[in-house]
């Protein structure tokens, strides 16, 4: 049982504080509304857009397109043991190393590539110590 002056006591506090306080209202501070993210289903269509996948022709013959027999290219083959070819685009020079690998049976040290101003790019394979690129040139036909 509670003490005599308890309830009073209590009933006097909240009189003195009142039962409904002020209501804080959120302020808010950014100026643009962003759109809650709302589910998305997977597509399930009725049927194939196309009858027949597209082939893949990214192969070695799409990435080398041609060697380059230009006086520059040929001092560079006979100076620094390096083949120039004109390559894709889109081929880097993993894809150029082991696509001239697989073409020219050749071991490859590395390669450096470049786009020129007309928009082709220009893949300079510099061959391993032990082969001599004259030869491989003769071989592909560049000289």
């Amino acid at each position: 049982m509670p003490k005599k002056g308890a309830q009073p006591k209590a009933a006097a506090t909240s009189v003195k504080k009142g039962s409904h306080t002020i209501r804080k209202h959120k302020v808010w501070t950014n100026t643009t509304f962003r759109r809650p993210k709302t589910l998305a289903l997977a597509r399930k269509p009725k049927y194939a857009r196309t009858s027949v996948q597209k082939e893949s022709t990214w192969d070695k013959y799409a990435i080398i397109k041609y060697p380059l027999s230009t006086e520059s290219a040929i001092k560079t083959i006979e100076d620094s043991n390096t083949l120039v070819f004109i390559v894709d685009r889109r081929a880097n020079k993993p894809m150029i190393k082991k696509a001239c690998q697989e073409l020219y049976s050749i071991k490859v040290s590395r390669v450096n590539t470049l786009v020129r101003p007309d928009g082709l790019k220009k893949a300079y394979v510099v061959i391993s110590a032990e082969q001599d690129a004259l030869d491989i040139a003769n071989k592909i036909g560049i000289m």
